[in-house]
C-alpha cells in the first residue's frame, strides 16, 4: 500500500489503551494492545478501503485525539506534554469510535473481517485478527476495560451509523 496508515493505526490503539487500560501487568497490558491493535487495523481498513483514502489521511492528517478525550473526561493534550501532543494529532475519531464497537460486539467484529475482503487490504485473512474475533479467556480477562460495553459505548456511538452504513454497503462503495 503506497499511503502508510501506520502512524494512524499506532496513535489510535495507543489512544484506546491509555483511555481504558489493562491491569495485571505486562502480559496483559500486550494482550490488551494486540487486541486494540486489531480492533483498529480492521477499523482503519474499512474507513480507508483504496490506496487513494489512504493517501489523504495521510496527507490530510486525521483530526486528533481532543473530542474522544472530551466524551472519555480525558486529560487530552492540554495536559499532555510535547511528545503526546505528536502522537495525539494521529489519532483518528471516527477509527477509535468504530473499533471501540468492534470490540464490544464480537458479531459486528466478524462481520467488518469479512467486510475487508471488499477493500484494497482484502488479503489479510480471519487468523490474523482472531483475538478481535475469537478472543479466549485470557484474552478477555485482559481487556476488562478496554471491551465493557457500558465504558465504551460514549465511544462506540459517536460513529455507529456510519458503521453500519459501510457494513451494509461494502466497504468500496460507501466512499
Amino acid at each position: 500500500m503506497p499511503a502508510d496508515l501506520a502512524p494512524l493505526i499506532a496513535a489510535t490503539t495507543q489512544w484506546l489503551t491509555r483511555a481504558f487500560p489493562a491491569g495485571g501487568g505486562p502480559l496483559t497490558a500486550a494482550l490488551a494492545e494486540a487486541q486494540a491493535r486489531q480492533a483498529v487495523t480492521v477499523a482503519t481498513w474499512l474507513r480507508y478501503p483504496t490506496d487513494l483514502d489512504a493517501a489523504l489521511v495521510v496527507l490530510t492528517g486525521p483530526g486528533g485525539s481532543a473530542r474522544l478525550d472530551e466524551v472519555t473526561g480525558g486529560h487530552g493534550p492540554a495536559a499532555a506534554g510535547p511528545a503526546d501532543l505528536a502522537w495525539r494529532s494521529w489519532v483518528d475519531e471516527v477509527v477509535a469510535s468504530w473499533a471501540a464497537h468492534l470490540l464490544t460486539a464480537p458479531d459486528a467484529a466478524k462481520e467488518a473481517v469479512r467486510a475487508l475482503e471488499g477493500t484494497e487490504h482484502g488479503g489479510a485473512g480471519p487468523a490474523e485478527f482472531r483475538r478481535l474475533t475469537e478472543p479466549r479467556a485470557h484474552d478477555l480477562a485482559a481487556t476488562a476495560l478496554l471491551r465493557h460495553p457500558d465504558l465504551l459505548e460514549p465511544i462506540a456511538r459517536l460513529h455507529h451509523t456510519d458503521l453500519l452504513d459501510r457494513l451494509r454497503l461494502g466497504p468500496a462503495r460507501a466512499c
